[in-house]
């Protein structure tokens, strides 16, 4: 019992970390283009993370992406040193690509780090470890690594052309004005994508942690208590910020006005809604990254920072096998010490 209840406190742990590690996915267009201030940006995005338990609970009826994060791993395979394994890697590589101002996926460095534990739980791929993994939910989770910065990419490129034409003759004074009014909506809608998504992966590991320790007999039997701790440890980690991460995002990869600020935030929620709707979980970050890329690239290929993508590219690629290696020693460790 113990031990579970470290693991559902390690859990909202990361699920702080996460918020204020992915601060910069929401505010860092509104705060580069000066519509809002770092405090207040935080703010709002904050309200917004939390204000997505209220639309999944009531409005959508379930929490799809965190089940499907649940059953990521075989449910027979899951044990509690297997969880908190995973939570201990993902949180120590969150908190280093944090120190280093890199964009990583919290999403993904916690599926790895929830894989390599559960690997390391059997012995490895030569024991059989090929049975560990549910392939049904990873392999898309694999496939939107790519995919998610994709659609960003590309929706924000539609968003942002079609929003050039229509106001091709516009007053470029009144047209700043409305853009920065409606980036206001475009960043709650990015931060509602963003507290579903990314909170949800929390709930899930919660919900399978409890059932690993005899608390619930399924993954769908969730307590309210625990979506609710979820969705405010987010919030609360987004409030906190991330201003690391903000810079890179806001400024290093492309210059960004209202304009772009609204296609890209726009574009970055249209595709988290659409995975959450097909209950795959996706880095908002990888998608948000894609979609400023994507409003940058309208302008010339040359106005985005290629050099700053590619070593982000690097990061996302290391994030699953860093953090399974990472869950892996963890957990050798735990079975030596319990």
């Amino acid at each position: 019992m113990t031990f579970l209840v470290i693991i559902i406190i390690l859990a909202l742990v990361f699920d702080y970390i996460n918020g204020f590690h992915d601060a910069a996915n929401s505010i860092a267009t509104i705060v580069s283009t000066k519509v809002l201030t770092p405090f207040q940006a935080v703010l709002w995005a904050a309200v917004f993370n939390f204000a997505a338990f209220f639309i999944a609970k009531y409005w959508i009826g379930e929490f799809k992406i965190g089940m499907s994060f649940a059953k990521s791993i075989n449910s027979h395979f899951i044990t509690l040193p297997v969880i908190f394994s995973a939570l201990v890697a993902a949180i120590a590589w969150n908190l280093l690509t944090w120190w280093f101002g890199i964009p990583s996926s919290s999403s993904h460095t916690l599926l790895g780090g929830f894989m390599g534990a559960a690997l390391a739980h059997v012995g490895g791929f030569s024991e059989g470890g090929f049975t560990v993994i549910n392939y049904k939910v990873v392999l898309p989770i694999f496939a939107f690594i790519f995919g998610a910065p994709l659609i960003g990419m590309f929706v924000a490129l539609v968003i942002t052309l079609i929003i050039v034409n229509l106001c091709r003759k516009a007053n470029p004074y009144k047209a700043e004005s409305w853009f920065r009014r409606l980036q206001l909506v475009s960043s709650a809608l990015f931060s509602l994508g963003h507290g579903s998504n990314d909170a949800q992966k929390v709930l899930g590991l919660i919900a399978a942690a409890m059932v690993a320790g005899g608390k619930l007999d399924n993954v769908s039997h969730v307590p309210d208590w625990v979506p609710l701790a979820c969705f405010t440890a987010i919030g609360l980690g987004t409030m906190s910020g991330g201003w690391k991460i903000v810079k890179t995002m806001g400024t290093r990869i492309t210059k960004v006005t209202p304009l772009e600020g609204v296609a890209a935030e726009t574009a970055g929620a249209a595709t988290l809604f659409l995975t959450e709707h097909l209950g795959i979980p996706v880095s908002t970050t990888h998608t948000i990254t894609g979609a400023i890329m994507g409003v940058g690239a309208t302008k010339r290929l040359s106005a985005v920072r290629w050099g700053v993508t590619i070593n982000l590219l690097w990061a996302w690629i290391l994030t699953i096998p860093v953090s399974m290696i990472l869950a892996a020693i963890v957990y050798y460790i735990v079975r030596l010490v319990m």
